[in-house]
């Protein structure tokens, strides 16, 4: 049936057709080959881009959290031979929480648990901030009740000496 109507049609026709078939299976090999493989392509281009700037700012970070870390270590040296449980306990009364530092013991050879009542929430965190900063001085366990909406809390901190 096909080649009957085939036979039929003229040389230019057929000619035509053909020409025409070609494009059609071109523009079909375009349209669901070329340019979703183009499409993926692209796509993945601009994640490999985002994968590689977002592992540029890790390694950044890792090197700014070294050297940070770096210079909690060094000024460990600052402690004029203090052990931990001294340096919280003499850092805990000169920040201003004298008052309100009820009890402070050793956990672990690295280790110190202080105890606040009624203390200042802020005046806390700054403590441990400086701690940290100045001496290297990390906090492996943090907890606090709050007494009233002026700000104050039962607090328990446990800090770790990091070697």
């Amino acid at each position: 049936m096909i080649a009957t109507w085939w036979q039929a049609q003229s040389a230019r026709d057929q000619r035509i057709l053909k020409i025409g078939a070609v494009v059609v299976v071109g523009v079909l090999l375009w349209a669901f080959a070329w340019h979703p493989l183009g499409v993926e392509r692209d796509l993945r281009s601009e994640r490999l881009d985002q994968a590689r700037r977002e592992l540029a700012f890790v390694r950044a970070s890792a090197a700014e959290i070294a050297r940070l870390r770096n210079a909690g270590t060094q000024t460990r040296a600052d402690r004029q031979g203090k052990s931990l449980l001294a340096l919280a306990d003499a850092s805990a009364r000169s920040g201003g929480l004298d008052g309100v530092l009820k009890r402070i013991e050793p956990v672990g050879p690295r280790s110190v648990r202080a105890g606040f009542e009624f203390a200042a929430f802020d005046t806390i965190i700054d403590w441990i901030e400086r701690l940290a900063r100045e001496h290297g001085v990390q906090v492996s366990d943090f907890s606090a009740d709050r007494i009233d909406s002026s700000g104050l809390v039962n607090a328990r901190v446990t800090l770790e000496d990091v070697p």
